[in-house]
């Protein structure tokens, strides 16, 4: 068997008929992820309200979902290269679409995680799809520059587009119906996915191993959630054996996929310097930019007070920032170098997390809105070089597994992210002093302090929320310095690990 997409020699090989219609497509997949991944923080005051979760149960509902796509991208990327990725991108946008409604409905903290734990074994199909498709629709080199431009510009057009649209439906209708839109647009994927998107596989991939996809998935989850519960409730023997499991279980998969002749992924990929130092600088960035992304609205909507709506156009800047410069950004890095692109946006969001350290209750949008502009176009300045990096590095039968390698970082960079600087909000805030007579639960998030207040005496009411906030903003400001340390590291390691690498020219 041979792939649908294998390039005859010739001119028709490099300019496809219909290629620009396929990446509307591709593209709507990266938008379904990105406005999921958007409106749940959006809407994390309204599911505290409504469900009541623990701050720890808090944290699950928002970083379970990064916890399963991390362990089954590799896995799911690799499946695709197998079986066709167009019939993966299209079965898991329909599981997705599906999954939705069970978020929407979820009555109890444990049905929502739940929830989100299977919209993530859904979510892991979309995104290695998108970017293994892009590798075999565009094969000249600039084309398919700007073709991933366009894949991160959209998905930070996600960021901006679910937080406004999410915004509106919550001014409007309950929490539920934010998770709701992305029925439409699974709709109109799976609809013109069918007649435009060309399939692809690997001609020659070898079985899918399973027990290689259980170890990948023990150990991703092991370690994660091994520093996720250090994070939080300090070393304990069963966090101790949950790190190990993961450790042993990623041994185990690495030493299984150097012995196999057709791995689930082939680990003489990170012997290639560019493509290691694409994946850590990935991953790096997210694991440091994790903390803001994930508080920001509660900050926004609880903090100073803003709608909803509101809120969601507060974090515009981000996405503009970002969508801009992921459109020049393969331009601009051809024009320099990688590692002066990709070194100098990692050095940016560094610098403006740094200036968000000296966050207050009643800093001006001004500040805000600019730290978050600088935010988003060192992202995008960064995000679409690694991509394009990571694509260009690997022969095309192989850019499932390799574009799961990016997402996973991707993903565990978030995970980690919420759970460690997430625990660090979290920490401070539940040290906080409250008026006499301030309930338990109001320790446990924000969400549950502004709920407690409303059954309090006045005085008693405006104290607590006075304490809580300040606890809330210090713990903030203290995960953004945290996550600027981290940027400014991740921009020194970029620098030495993508010298010399260049982006592939056309012929």
């Amino acid at each position: 068997m041979t792939s649908t997409l294998q390039p005859a020699k010739g001119t028709e090989a490099v300019k496809r008929p219909g290629r620009w219609l396929a990446l509307s497509v591709l593209v709507l997949a990266v938008l379904l992820v990105a406005v999921d991944a958007t409106v749940l923080g959006l809407a994390t005051p309204y599911i505290s309200e409504d469900l009541a979760p623990s701050g720890t149960q808090l944290l699950w509902i928002g970083d379970v979902y990064s916890f399963v796509i991390a362990g089954l991208l590799v896995s799911m990327g690799s499946l695709g290269d197998r079986i066709g990725r167009k019939r993966i991108l299209l079965g898991g946008a329909t599981a997705f679409g599906a999954l939705s409604v069970l978020n929407a409905y979820a009555t109890t903290p444990e049905l929502m995680i739940l929830a989100r734990a299977l919209l993530g074994v859904a979510g892991a199909t979309l995104m290695p799809a998108t970017l293994a498709l892009i590798r075999n629709i565009f094969h000249d080199p600039r084309e398919r520059s700007l073709a991933v431009g366009i894949w991160g510009a959209t998905a930070s057009a996600g960021t901006a587009v679910g937080p406004i649209t999410g915004g509106f439906l919550l001014g409007h209708f309950w929490w539920g119906s934010v998770f709701l839109i992305n029925l439409p647009v699974m709709a109109v994927l799976v609809l013109v996915g069918i007649r435009t998107l060309p399939e692809s596989r690997n001609p020659d991939p070898g079985p899918w191993d399973l027990s290689s996809v259980l170890l990948s998935l023990v150990g991703v989850i092991g370690i994660v959630y091994a520093v996720k519960e250090a994070a939080t409730h300090g070393f304990t023997w069963p966090t101790l054996a949950a790190g190990l499991l993961g450790a042993a279980a990623l041994h185990g998969f690495v030493h299984r996929q150097l012995t196999m002749p057709a791995p689930l992924l082939d680990m003489r990929l990170f012997r290639r310097r560019g493509f290691s130092g694409a994946v850590l600088a990935d991953l790096l960035t997210v694991l440091g930019m994790s903390g803001l992304v994930f508080f920001l609205s509660q900050y926004l909507q609880l903090v100073q007070g803003r709608r909803p709506f509101e809120a969601g156009l507060a974090e515009l800047p981000a996405a503009v920032g970002a969508v801009a410069a992921g459109l020049v950004a393969s331009r601009a890095a051809r024009r320099f170098s990688v590692r002066a692109v990709v070194s100098g946006g990692l050095a940016a969001v560094g610098l403006a997390l740094a200036a968000l350290a000296a966050l207050g209750q009643s800093t001006g949008y001004p500040v805000l809105g600019a730290a978050l502009l600088v935010v988003g176009i060192g992202a995008g300045l960064s995000f679409t070089v690694t991509a394009d990096v990571i694509l260009s590095s690997v022969p095309k039968d192989q850019a499932g597994a390799a574009s799961a390698v990016s997402e996973t970082a991707y993903e565990l960079g978030a995970a980690l992210g919420i759970a460690l600087l997430g625990s660090v909000v979290t920490g401070v805030y539940r040290d906080f002093t409250g008026p006499e007579g301030t309930p338990a639960a109001a320790h446990e998030s924000l969400g549950a302090a502004v709920e407690a207040s409303a059954h309090l005496p006045a005085r008693t009411a405006d104290a607590l929320l006075t304490a809580a906030r300040e606890s809330f903003v210090h713990g903030l400001a203290l995960a953004s310095g945290v996550g600027a340390a981290v940027l400014l590291l991740a921009s020194v390691a970029a620098w030495f690990l993508l010298k010399g690498q260049k982006l592939e020219s056309a012929g």
